[in-house]
């Protein structure tokens, strides 16, 4: 469920018509709902009721900064996979014990910024990894609170370029080896072990997966306990998917996933934290865009809009879809066109779909990317010297520019033209 919904013929996100927020900040634009937000986040909080939990929002879903005091001024934590999302969390106001720092890459550095600044725990990747920070820890004077993320060797079921669980991804230790390494990690002075960490990817549309996964880190944790390491707490990760075409099967519900948890590892006594990032802020936001040119072509229709894949990548990455539809209604049994549905960008590889049925469209209408949220904004570029777009955060009859689109200026005086030129 979202807060974007037709009224009177217009699309509003919540009590705003979408025309009003175009006519203050030009299009295209990411609009945000905080109403879909709060909904999303509790859906998750509520599924573990009854357990100590913390849901950690996965910030690389969406990272502004009015997105992550929106969902930390609920009781969310955080989850960080860069020393740049741990400062966004920080400037949000969120407190160093509500950060969990994920990432199979982390620097030095970065392990220094959230020891000095706090932090819940790192979920390390490997064992250079651990060294590394053991290191780093011991320089401070500091102890690091860590889970070891183990890769249970599970397909998710979900993209390539998302899964991470299979044992040829690069992410965490073989779950076989995984006694070798607590027993590792509890000899470095540096390093508190609290916990297990598993994450098996991205966009999942069934239970199975998890369950295979949380039942493998049940049983690690009965025998890390009998070796002796004191595991009280379980990071599952996140994963689970929105349904992208409305016209296909929905994928399970927070509350289905809570019961998952509760029925696999919930007689263990452990704190639970899940890492939900996609379902909390994808149905949460549209990208709006203007038809730049109604095209006709070689057996095809082509509609040009001032949006491109540097503003929104996944079709172009992933072949991922999105619902686009028109900002005002269409009549009832409205005509449906085929059309290519593209942005000016000079790459083929700049199309949002090909042959979609769309009602009747002109130049200067305007459509709305659904289930735009996530993966959106965070992901997009200035390729083309295009300026990023505008994000916009709605509350009930409000909105605010959370991110200003920049001048051409401002990109361009970034740039340092040497002295020999």
């Amino acid at each position: 469920m979202d807060h974007f919904l037709y009224r009177d013929g217009i699309l509003h996100a919540e009590d705003v018509p979408l025309p009003q927020i175009a006519a203050a900040v030009g299009t295209p634009f990411y609009c945000y709902s905080t109403a879909t937000l709060t909904r999303h986040f509790k859906l998750f909080d509520e599924a573990l009721d009854g357990m100590d939990h913390l849901v950690c929002y996965a910030m690389k879903s969406n990272s502004n900064q009015a997105v992550i005091k929106t969902l930390a001024d609920l009781g969310a934590g955080m989850d960080v996979v860069s020393g740049g999302e741990y400062a966004r969390a920080r400037a949000a106001g969120v407190p160093g014990d509500r950060i969990v720092f994920s990432g199979v890459g982390k620097t030095r550095e970065e392990m220094r910024m959230a020891l000095t600044g706090g932090v819940r725990q790192f979920n390390i990747e490997s064992e250079p990894e651990m060294e590394a920070l053991n290191q780093v820890a011991l320089s401070l004077g500091l102890v690091a609170p860590i889970t070891v993320r183990v890769n249970p060797d599970v397909d998710a079921k979900t993209h390539e370029k998302i899964a991470t669980g299979k044992s040829e991804n690069k992410f965490g230790i073989p779950i076989a080896r995984a006694r070798e390494v607590y027993a590792h990690a509890a000899a470095l002075p540096g390093l508190k072990v609290i916990g297990i960490d598993v994450h098996i990817g991205s966009q999942l549309t069934e239970l199975g997966p998890f369950e295979q996964a949380y039942l493998k880190v049940a049983d690690l944790t009965r025998a890390l306990r009998a070796d002796g390491h004191d595991i009280r707490r379980l990071d599952l990760g996140g994963g689970l998917g929105i349904p992208y075409e409305r016209s296909n099967s929905a994928p399970p519900l927070p509350v289905e996933y809570g019961a998952l948890i509760k029925r696999t590892v919930g007689d263990l006594g452990c704190e639970i934290e899940i890492e939900p990032g996609r379902l909390i802020s994808g149905n949460a936001g549209v990208m709006v865009s203007d038809v730049i040119y109604v095209k006709s072509g070689e057996g095809r229709n082509f509609l040009i809009l001032d949006a491109a894949m540097n503003d929104l990548i996944r079709p172009a990455m992933y072949g991922a879809y999105h619902d686009i539809i028109p900002v005002i209604e269409p009549a009832p049994g409205a005509e449906q066109t085929p059309y290519d549905i593209v942005g000016p960008v000079c790459e083929s590889g700049d199309t949002f779909t090909k042959q979609r049925d769309m009602p009747p469209l002109a130049a200067g209408d305007m459509v709305a990317f659904r289930s735009a949220g996530a993966y959106g904004a965070v992901m997009s570029s200035e390729y083309n010297t295009r300026p990023l777009i505008p994000e916009v955060l709605v509350h009930g009859d409000q909105f605010a520019v959370i991110r200003a689109r920049p001048t051409f200026d401002e990109m361009i005086n970034r740039d340092t033209i040497p002295a020999w030129l």
